[in-house]
């Protein structure tokens, strides 16, 4: 029979735990998990095809491809930041991208255009607001139901065609354009992700959002008016998704019915993978752009390599459950 001492150091080893080394590793990955697993992709692809991963115009592309959905993710932060979702980000971005285009082809001004465009965006947040925070219904059913009324909407709109002949030129340089160096969709990124950054975690705002994810019923007791945040978190999250539709449109240079709708799978999963890091199951702007870029560097590399899309679709199924699962947990252990 062993002695307390004797106990003692089996357990210990030079008076540590002998599992303080696991215990590291295992808070490492839960923390920076999603950090890591973006260097892995980036080695990767970077052994795999150094002349073409690396290369100056592929890296630049990959900052204009999710640069768009980076913008839709940002306002689903702060959609989820309260605890609620927004299906309906997707089918808003290409809603509002076929209004906008089909201004400009009827000539309306480009400024006029883009008014327009946001308004939609900030009047379809409005309403899921309203349905959700005011009307009592779940986030979840409101925005499922919004999310097929818009997509209805943009095939009514359009007749179901791809918007093209006629847009403004002026239009263009919106998504196509560079000042200098820097791809004008990345600095439009740039400036929302700063916004929202600031907002979030700066001002009274971001820090009572935080409050309602975390418990809605005691910041209501706390003189919080929960149900007005939750109501601009969905307009934010409406405005996020018209811009990036708008965006989108013009880097296309054609609007077409359903061209946003794969913005909101993606953008959910990119919040999920930014729970796993800094904050565990929390989410937060930073993590969200690490989850963003894990997203984009993997569907980058998938596709120089040659992968078929239906593998990547899976990959990315994949990578969402493993999200949810690690940030599930870390919710609970909080």
């Amino acid at each position: 029979m062993a002695t307390p001492d004797r106990a003692q150091g089996s357990a210990t080893q030079n008076g540590k735990p002998r599992g303080d080394f696991a215990s590291f590793v295992t808070h490492f990955l839960r923390r920076y998990g999603t950090f890591v697993g973006l260097l892995a992709m980036v080695a990767v692809f970077a052994l795999l095809r150094p002349g073409v991963f690396l290369s100056v115009n592929n890296l630049r592309n990959i900052a204009e491809q999710v640069s768009i959905l980076a913008i839709v993710a940002m306002a689903m932060t702060i959609v989820m930041v309260v605890g609620d979702f927004d299906l309906s980000v997707g089918t808003l971005a290409s809603l509002a991208g076929v209004v906008v285009a089909d201004l400009l082809i009827q000539g309306t001004g480009l400024w006029p255009a883009l008014g327009v465009g946001l308004g939609v965006g900030a009047l379809a947040g409005l309403l899921n607001g309203l349905l959700v925070a005011y009307a009592g219904l779940s986030a979840f059913v409101a925005t499922l139901a919004t999310m097929t009324a818009f997509r209805g909407l943009s095939l009514w709109y359009t007749d179901g065609a791809t918007l093209f002949s006629g847009i403004n030129e002026a239009f263009r340089p919106i998504g196509q354009g560079r000042t200098g160096p820097i791809p004008n969709p990345v600095l439009i990124l740039l400036a929302v992700l700063l916004i929202t950054w600031f907002v979030m975690e700066q001002t009274t705002i971001g820090r009572r959002l935080y409050a309602i994810g975390g418990n809605a019923e005691a910041s209501f007791l706390a003189g919080i008016n929960v149900r007005r945040l939750r109501l601009i978190a969905f307009v934010c999250s409406g405005l996020g998704a018209a811009l990036a539709g708008i965006v989108l449109t013009s880097r296309l240079f054609s609007a077409h019915p359903t061209a946003g709708e794969p913005f909101m799978l993606t953008s959910i999963a990119a919040v999920f993978l930014g729970m796993t890091m800094f904050r565990e199951g929390e989410a937060h702007i930073p993590g969200t752009l690490f989850g963003v870029l894990l997203l984009g560097v993997m569907n980058n590399g998938l596709n120089i390599l040659g992968v078929n899309s239906y593998i990547q679709n899976i990959l990315t199924g994949t990578i969402i459950i493993l999200a949810v699962l690690v940030s599930g947990l870390a919710s609970r252990r909080r």
